[in-house]
């Protein structure tokens, strides 16, 4: 489990995780879009989930004014990185 903490405007490069993700907005408001599917927002409060190894192409704060914070619950293999990079 971890938090991610998104500044104003802030994004992450498109990744992979290799395990199941459940994810619960703390703060603000994301932007989120695994492949093949529509980007979606979410508002504190609301959480979704990412199936395993699906490429993550969108993850941002969906303001450029206010910060956001993510709770992450990632579950993987001992020793298997947590996210990794599409190229």
């Amino acid at each position: 489990m971890l938090t991610v903490d998104y500044t104003p405007g802030a994004a992450s490069d498109p990744h992979v995780h290799p395990g199941s993700v459940f994810a619960y907005v703390l703060e603000g408001t994301v932007v989120t879009q695994v492949e093949g599917e529509q980007p979606m927002t979410y508002a504190k409060g609301q959480n979704w989930y990412e199936s395993p190894k699906k490429p993550h192409v969108v993850s941002r704060n969906a303001s450029v004014t206010k910060p956001a914070k993510l709770l992450v619950l990632l579950l993987s293999q001992e020793g298997e990185a947590l996210k990794v990079p599409v190229k």
